[in-house]
């Protein structure tokens, strides 16, 4: 099958033939049909982010959409033919914390994994390609634990459905799940793409008053305002934490950094009001810190620093649930797909996604 190959942290996609095992276990295996291009893939493309077990070569791509073709013996969710969006989220279903519904925090993710003397899920040439996260998207077929698969109705499109995996989980999860917004208050959000766009429409489906979208990007003024941004600020042009304190007499309730940079990260927690939260979802470098002073902004101003891992999302009832909230009209997904695209187009689209020009690219063709 085809598939796109990181071979070394250089940013580089290599579209070659690999190989794919029957499925075993609780495995299913799904034909792709969309494959979304989140920008965090293209981050372990160029870094080696050696606590995430990526082994080089590898596949990546993660936010999926398709269909069951086969099953595991012991699969019990899923039959053939069912249309499903699968998440890196890896949970075992047993722990502590999935059993509570927090299956983003599961103690045991290497459970939805094959074992070491198991047969690779990818081979080439022989020699195991690592399936990172257990999706290994960008391919024809990727074989995915069922944990991570949530089904999806099937008038759903699938590149929309895609995006549900990650974009959408962790930026309208960010806003609904591990923010709580309530009626009325105040968000500010720095960085307009795809994941930003999904928290400005989780802030407004939870009823937000006032939504603040952040940019160094003037025309994506337009892309925020359709997505439930209220205001709009350029931060090339002036200081973003001063933009927001006058927008809103002192900060907002709500912040949230999704770029992944240090200086953006600060001026999130700046803007929080006194007794409000930042939040940090932008992926950073691995050896990244940001500076925090402990007495004016955790004491002084008793604001609230969370780190936020795949919007505190239980995708067995989110997916499902943003997937009908598409289909009744109130959750935007189409905005967000810039374009559809063949996977031997990817170093492109992610040259452009790099650059800000465009919100998400979507394989449909390989």
């Amino acid at each position: 099958m085809k598939a796109a190959v990181i071979n070394a942290f250089d940013g580089k996609f290599e579209v070659e033939d690999i190989e794919i095992d029957s499925p075993m276990g609780h495995e299913v295996l799904v034909e792709i049909r969309a494959s979304g291009l989140c920008h965090s893939d293209l981050h372990l493309a160029e870094h080696d982010f050696g606590i995430l077990g990526v082994n080089l070569p590898a596949v990546l791509g993660h936010e999926i959409a398709g269909i069951v073709k086969d099953i595991g013996p012991d699969v019990r969710e899923f039959v053939v033919g069912d249309h499903v969006v699968a998440s890196l989220i890896q949970s075992c279903g047993y722990c502590d914390a999935c059993r509570a519904g927090r299956t983003y925090l599961c103690r045991n993710p290497h459970e939805t994994l094959r074992k070491a003397d198991d047969l690779p899920r990818l081979t080439r040439g022989g020699q195991p390609v690592t399936a990172v996260f257990g999706t290994s998207g960008f391919a024809e077929y990727s074989l995915v634990h069922e944990n991570q698969l949530a089904r999806v109705p099937k008038e759903l499109p699938f590149p929309q459905a895609c995006l549900l995996g990650c974009g959408t989980v962790t930026g309208a999860g960010a806003a609904i799940n591990t923010a709580g917004i309530r009626p009325g208050e105040t968000v500010a959000v720095i960085g307009v793409g795809g994941v930003g766009l999904n928290v400005i429409s989780g802030a407004r489906l939870a009823g937000a008053g006032r939504i603040i979208a952040i940019d160094t990007q003037p025309k994506k003024e337009d892309l925020a305002r359709r997505f439930g941004a209220t205001d709009f600020i350029n931060a090339g042009e002036s200081d973003a934490v001063e933009a927001v304190a006058g927008l809103t007499g002192g900060g907002v309730d709500h912040a949230f950094e999704v770029i992944g940079l240090k200086t953006t990260s600060e001026q999130a927690i700046k803007m929080a009001c006194s007794g409000g939260s930042a939040y940090m979802i932008g992926l950073h470098l691995p050896d990244a810190s940001i500076d925090v002073n402990v007495m004016t902004d955790l004491i002084v101003n008793q604001v609230t620093l969370r780190g936020v891992n795949m919007g505190s999302s239980n995708i067995k009832h989110d997916i499902p649930m943003y997937a009908e909230l598409y289909l009744q009209g109130r959750l935007n997904l189409d905005d967000l797909i810039s374009r559809e695209i063949n996977i031997s187009e990817i170093n492109d689209a992610y040259s452009e996604l790099k650059h800000g020009v465009i919100a998400r690219s979507v394989v449909t063709s390989f």
